[in-house]
């Protein structure tokens, strides 16, 4: 008897449980219905209140719905910025690398590849923030140089975009920062003994970085490394190129005293 009562009420716990889900309301989508115009309208008054997150949702629902035409392909590019501004890099760059594969010939094609340079460019900031880390040799600048390439095709591609001219502007600025960068990992390895890494770093500064204002200490650093590693004629040679390039550079008497002394 006990046991075919358990088992009525376990029967009616479970009706009661499944009457109980099948009665809780199914989210309701307020968007059904919408016309490709009203979704876009709303996606961009979230945007403009930043509420990326809002946007990205109606703009995917563009995309799901509408997947071609005008409407569809403005979806696309304005879910590029729209992951950028919600902290969504690598988002952002996917967007945007579907779009160049899907439009080619879009005539926005270049706000794609221009996202692509600015996303990058700032993941890059943390590292241009502080260009001088604990380990310099292990700072990872991996975003500055693709931040660098994105800009550079930009560049190449379409010369006369409007984006262009910025873009050359970020290109001067990363080509200085990762030179000034490279000459402090050559510093970094100088200070700490390291002379063959240190010389080296520094000639890898003069063969990629020759127009910079980062020359003139990689040529210091690579006469000082020469001169520890007992190297007189490399280091002559270094501080003669130096003397050359930058005779009213304040390193030159401090040099000449060491190749001097080496000598």
């Amino acid at each position: 008897m006990r046991h075919t009562l358990k088992l009525l009420l376990t029967g009616l716990l479970a009706a009661v449980l499944l009457t109980g889900c099948s009665l809780l309301p199914e989210k309701i989508d307020e968007t059904q219905g919408w016309s490709v115009q009203r979704l876009y309208s709303e996606a961009r008054e979230a945007m403009n209140e930043g509420n990326y997150q809002t946007a990205i949702e109606y703009l995917d629902k563009i995309q799901a719905r509408y997947p071609f035409g005008r409407y569809a392909q403005q979806a696309q590019i304005d879910t590029i910025y729209a992951q950028y501004r919600d902290g969504e890099p690598d988002a952002a760059i996917a967007a945007a690398d579907r779009f160049i594969k899907a439009n080619p010939r879009h005539p926005y094609v270049d706000y794609a590849y221009y996202m692509k340079g600015l996303v990058n460019f700032q993941r890059s900031n943390t590292l241009f923030d502080r260009l001088a880390p604990v380990d310099r040799a292990k700072t990872d600048t991996n975003t500055a140089r693709q931040s660098y390439n994105d800009f550079s095709e930009l560049v190449q591609k379409f010369p006369n975009s409007k984006y262009a001219e910025d873009a050359r502007q970020r290109i001067l600025f990363l080509h200085n920062s990762l030179a000034t960068y490279e000459v402090n990992v050559a510093d970094y390895y100088l200070r700490r003994g390291a002379y063959v890494a240190a010389a080296n770093r520094a000639k890898y500064v003069l063969e990629t970085y020759a127009r910079t204002v980062a020359t003139e200490r990689a040529l210091s650093i690579m006469t000082q490394a020469y001169v520890k590693m007992n190297m007189p004629k490399l280091a002559a040679d270094s501080l003669r190129v130096l003397e050359r390039n930058y005779p009213q550079s304040p390193e030159l008497p401090k040099l000449n005293a060491l190749v001097k002394g080496a000598g």
